[in-house]
């Protein structure tokens, strides 16, 4: 049933176990905004996917809203992440690192000391953050970034990216979703600049165009993705405004005109229409990863239409480390536990079985 999903697969250039993508989590296992050994065994447990791609990982102080969530800015970081890279190669994994600035979505008792949220606008997001030191909190509203913010973040992202190769890992993903910072100059609900950087759909993409191509320049287009959700109001942007499909479009072009390795989409059925995932599919040349509440048999049918090049599992992967080998099985599935996706210790995290763990026991 599983034949194409569980076969080998290529991605620029890199050879791949199979089809089979974890799609980025954020888990909240970084005290101190720093991966540590507890990661590098969270991400080598899963590395039997062809593809790992990391929960988001701030390139700033600037970006890191949420709690105990890494970065990848300094020295210490990297080394970090040189050890979750060291763990999923071991196993015969790739790893894309998921560059996540946080933009509005945040609160400063989760920023350290001389950080700021920054965004598009100043414009609050709707709803509430966790935060360590104050529990719950109402998002605050940003500082609308000037140009040397816009200059100084650019900067950012590509010191990260060098960062992330120097380090071992594969590819660098730039997150433009789910209403972080990129998506935030996206959405014509939280970007209303009257700049170069708002306005018209071309303005509002300038900026993630941009920072694609400063991160192109430094580490090479056959190790870039990006990552997009259209449709999606998460974090309180705007869903199906009018021109959204148009504009998204015309993005899909851009990018495949880059020619970056990847464009990871997410397109969970009700949301996304399928002919949309189609008109994204003949447009962009390189390799496209679908996400979005797959199954094996929904993988393997868009898989075999030719409908993407490679699959995204999330949550699954959360309580089944060996997800691949259950795939190929045909086995159940174990539940995660719900309330301790975000808690900081190894419970809920490292200590899921594999099958055969679990057979033997």
């Amino acid at each position: 049933m599983s034949a194409k999903l569980l076969s080998p697969a290529t991605l620029a250039g890199l050879s791949l176990q199979n089809h089979v993508v974890m799609a980025p989590m954020t888990r909240s296992r970084a005290p101190g905004n720093l991966p540590g050994e507890l990661m590098a065994t969270y991400y080598g447990q899963r590395a039997g996917a062809g593809l790992l791609i990391t929960e988001g990982t701030s390139p700033s102080p600037n970006g890191l809203g949420y709690a105990r969530i890494p970065g990848l800015f300094n020295a210490e970081q990297a080394q970090g992440w040189a050890a979750v890279a060291k763990a999923v190669h071991a196993r015969g994994g790739r790893v894309s690192i998921q560059l996540m600035h946080a933009g509005r979505i945040g609160h400063p008792a989760n920023l350290p000391e001389g950080a700021e949220l920054l965004a598009p606008s100043a414009i609050a997001a709707a709803g509430q953050v966790w935060t360590d030191a104050q529990g719950m909190q109402d998002h605050p509203v940003p500082r609308e970034m000037s140009a040397d913010d816009l200059a100084r973040t650019r900067d950012e992202y590509v010191h990260s990216a060098k960062l992330a190769r120097e380090a071992g890992i594969d590819l660098v993903e730039l997150h433009a979703a789910n209403g972080y910072l990129l998506a935030q100059f996206l959405n014509p609900k939280s970007n209303q600049r009257t700049d170069a950087y708002g306005g018209s759909g071309e303005n509002r993409r300038r900026f993630l165009l941009e920072l694609v191509d400063a991160t192109v320049a430094a580490i090479g287009a056959g190790r870039v993705g990006v990552r997009i959700s259209p449709f999606n109001a998460f974090n309180d942007l705007a869903a199906n405004y009018e021109g959204e499909a148009e504009e998204t479009l015309a993005l899909v072009d851009e990018l495949s005109r880059r020619g970056i390795a990847y464009l990871s989409l997410i397109a969970t059925p009700g949301a996304v229409p399928v002919e949309f995932v189609d008109q994204v599919r003949k447009r962009f040349s390189g390799t496209l990863i679908l996400a979005g509440d797959y199954d094996a048999r929904r993988a393997e049918a868009d898989l075999q239409a030719g409908r993407a090049d490679l699959i995204a599992f999330g949550r699954p992967f959360i309580a089944n480390p060996d997800l691949p080998a259950r795939l190929a099985k045909g086995a159940p599935l174990a539940e995660m536990q719900a309330d301790k996706l975000y808690s900081p210790g190894p419970e809920g995290y490292t200590d899921y079985p594999t099958l055969h763990e679990s057979v033997a026991a």
